[in-house]
């Protein structure tokens, strides 16, 4: 049997497997409707979505967080203003007296001028350092919050699922149970409460 033979004996055969699969009645465990497929509400699954970032900026316990930052953070952000203007007025002053000051007086106020310079920068990236490692503390312990109070509507409401909406390409206007927590943290009744240092 020559190849070009053999390749339409295959050719034939694939045809009519391909035809009987096509004329079959599809498996039940290839039937999609009945895993999803839009149809998860009424098939028993409750599923919600969340909008996170939204929830993080309205909750009430920001503020608090902001000013506790605030009255921890302002006496050292002040001295860092203020050490700032004295560096200026070095630089304004060696600028404007250039001229009339002696050799070693220039040396001098360089000198010093330099040191606070380091300083004051050692000083600004200690200070940077401590503000975004507290923020950071302080915002996880609102991200703890908020998802104490999405679990707590999940458990009241017997939902099976709740995503955050960033990761969700889309869901329908009626999984959205962002006002629902909301709701539950504005009551303090979110399942925790943000925990004091």
């Amino acid at each position: 049997m020559s190849k070009t033979s053999l390749w339409s004996v295959l050719l034939g055969f694939l045809m009519i497997i391909i035809a009987q699969a096509a004329s079959a009645e599809p498996a039940a465990d290839f039937d999609l409707s009945a895993a999803g497929g839009g149809k998860a509400q009424t098939s028993g699954l409750k599923i919600g979505v969340v909008e996170y970032r939204l929830l993080m900026e309205k909750v009430a316990q920001r503020e608090q967080t902001e000013k506790k930052m605030e009255r921890e953070f302002k006496e050292r952000q002040e001295k860092l203003k203020k050490e700032f203007s004295e560096i200026e007025k070095i630089k304004q002053r060696f600028a404007k007296d250039d001229a009339i000051m002696s050799e070693e007086e220039k040396i001098k106020l360089s000198k010093e001028g330099q040191e606070r310079v380091l300083n004051f920068k050692n000083a600004e990236n200690k200070f940077n350092q401590d503000l975004n490692q507290t923020r950071n503390e302080e915002q996880q312990k609102l991200f703890k919050f908020v998802t104490d109070a999405v679990q707590a509507v999940a458990r009241e409401e017997n939902y099976d699922l709740i995503l955050e909406s960033a990761s969700t390409p889309f869901a329908k206007d009626s999984f959205n149970v962002t006002a629902k927590v909301a709701s539950k943290l504005e009551s303090g009744s979110g399942g925790g409460k943000p925990t004091k240092k």
